[in-house]
C-alpha cells in the first residue's frame, strides 16, 4: 500500500461520521469575569442558596451582548430601547426591548437562538461609563430592587431554580445571563480543555 493510499484510508477513519464528535468551541472568562461569577455565588451562599454552576452557553450569550452593547447601543436611561436589547449587527435577529417589558421575550429567547441553550434566559446587565466591573456590578444589582430579586430568588423569582448562569464584561458592560435548564451543550469552558 503506498503512503497516500494509506493516509486517504487513515483520514477516511478519522473523518467517519459514525466517529465524528460535535462541534464544541471554547468560552472563556476573564479575571474580571471570573470574580463576577465568584462573588454571584458567595452572595447566594451568604442568602444560604446554592451555588449556581457556570454555564458555556449562557457565558457565550453574555459575551456577545455585552460586546454588542459596547459597540452598539447608546446608552440613554429615557431612551425606547433598554440595555437588554440586541442590535441588527451580529449572528442574531435585533430585540428592541422596552421599559414596559412588552418585548421580553425578544431578549428571553437569546440563549436559544445563539448558543442553542433550550430554554429561556433571564438577563441583568449594569453599565459604567468608567468601565464595568465585578465588585461594582454586584454592588449596584443588590440595590436595585429589580435585579437582586433575580439574584437571590426573591419576589417573582422564588420558585426559578437556577441551573446556569453565564457572565460576560466588555468595556463599560457587565452582563449575566440566569438559566433554569442544566447547560449539557456541546460548548466548555477553557477548565475543560484538560
Amino acid at each position: 500500500m503506498s503512503q497516500l493510499t494509506l493516509f486517504v484510508f487513515y483520514l477516511s477513519i478519522i473523518l467517519s461520521p459514525a466517529e465524528a464528535e460535535p462541534f464544541k468551541a471554547d468560552v472563556c472568562l476573564n479575571a474580571e469575569e471570573q470574580k463576577l461569577f465568584k462573588i454571584i455565588n458567595q452572595y447566594r451562599r451568604s442568602k444560604k442558596l446554592k451555588a449556581i454552576p457556570y454555564s458555556a452557553s449562557l457565558t457565550l450569550v453574555a459575551q456577545l451582548h455585552a460586546k454588542d452593547l459596547a459597540d452598539h447601543y447608546n446608552f440613554d436611561p429615557k431612551g425606547k430601547c433598554n440595555p437588554h436589547s440586541w442590535s441588527e449587527n451580529g449572528e442574531w435577529g435585533a430585540c428592541c426591548y422596552t421599559n414596559d417589558h412588552k418585548q421580553a421575550k425578544c431578549m428571553w429567547d437569546k440563549p436559544m437562538e445563539i448558543a442553542g441553550y433550550n430554554s429561556p434566559g433571564y438577563e441583568i446587565a449594569y453599565f459604567s461609563s468608567a468601565g464595568a466591573s465585578a465588585d461594582e456590578g454586584l454592588s449596584g444589582w443588590k440595590k436595585s430592587p429589580s435585579h437582586n430579586p433575580l439574584i437571590i430568588n426573591e419576589g417573582m423569582w422564588e420558585q426559578a431554580e437556577w441551573q446556569a448562569m453565564g457572565v460576560g464584561i466588555y468595556k463599560e458592560y457587565a452582563v449575566v445571563w440566569f438559566g433554569q435548564l442544566d447547560d449539557s451543550s456541546t460548548l466548555r469552558s477553557c477548565q475543560d480543555r484538560n
